[in-house]
């Protein structure tokens, strides 16, 4: 991985305090693993930056090696890589994401 990729994904991390690197975007994914997650994060009312890894190939084989995690999406709270489609859905479905984002200052909200 290239040391710019690198320093361009640690900003991003570093930057926002919810971060998804995505297929596509929160308005327009493009695939369903990716939907899913925004669609969890959207429900829960938090505010999040996305990133379409689909715009860049370097960004795309980029994040999979920074996190030496092999699939997208990719969720990251207060610069914690906290996972992918499967585990975010187990871990909103055990009440776990909520308690992460508590205990991180993160703001969500069930009615959302």
């Amino acid at each position: 991985m290239s040391d710019d990729i690198n320093a361009v994904i640690q900003n991003e991390i570093d930057s926002n305090d919810v971060v998804l690197f995505m297929k596509g975007t929160a308005d327009a994914p493009m695939c369903g693993f990716s939907a899913a997650v925004a669609h969890i994060l959207e429900h829960l009312g938090v505010e999040y930056k996305d990133i379409n890894v689909m715009e860049d190939n370097d960004l795309r084989e980029g994040i999979k090696t920074f996190t030496n995690w092999p699939t997208i999406p990719q969720l990251y709270v207060k610069g914690e890589f906290v996972g992918g489609c499967d585990i975010i859905r187990e871990m909103f479905e055990a009440r776990e994401l909520q308690d992460l984002l508590g205990k991180k200052g993160v703001s969500y909200s069930e009615a959302a």
